[in-house]
């Protein structure tokens, strides 16, 4: 993370996943790392990692399974879960 920068640590971690499911690192249906894994993969707060993770669950780029993990969303599929 770039401590010089104006956005905030989580805002710099959803650039940086979101980079990364664009560039197919994480493709549709993939299962993202654990909160912890990711907290110490880039240094930061596991708070910041769920606040990350909040902003691209509400740009529809990952979704939830309860139990399981945070999944990267196919095209559609979150606007189908909100929609049913």
């Amino acid at each position: 993370m770039d401590p010089e920068s104006d956005e905030y640590v989580y805002e710099q971690l959803a650039a940086i996943l979101r980079a990364g499911i664009e560039s197919g690192k994480y493709p549709p249906g993939r299962m993202l790392p654990s909160a912890r894994t990711l907290s110490q993969e880039h240094d930061v707060s596991v708070n910041s990692v769920k606040r990350a993770i909040e902003v691209l669950r509400s740009e529809g780029l990952v979704r939830t399974v309860i139990g399981r993990g945070i999944f990267v969303s196919r095209p559609g599929q979150a606007l189908a879960e909100v929609v049913v």
